[in-house]
């Protein structure tokens, strides 16, 4: 199950910026955007970044044995 952001990026427009004005304005939408918006853009990333099997598969559990002297 891909998920997939509603929306296309708008190439046609070009914005000439300083990176903090970019940063203060991404930090000003996710501070303003639904939860429901976040969690989906974070699926799509970790889909787009570790593949499909990231966000359906379980998560991996690591146990490790100690010897207490």
């Amino acid at each position: 199950m891909s998920t997939m952001l509603p929306e296309r990026m708008n190439r046609r427009e070009i914005v000439i910026a300083s990176k903090e004005m970019l940063d203060s304005r991404d930090a000003e939408y996710w501070s303003k955007a639904a939860a429901e918006e976040k969690f989906q853009t974070i699926t799509y990333l970790r889909e787009c970044f570790y593949g499909e099997e990231a966000t359906t598969g379980r998560l991996q559990r690591v146990h490790t044995i100690v010897k207490l002297k």
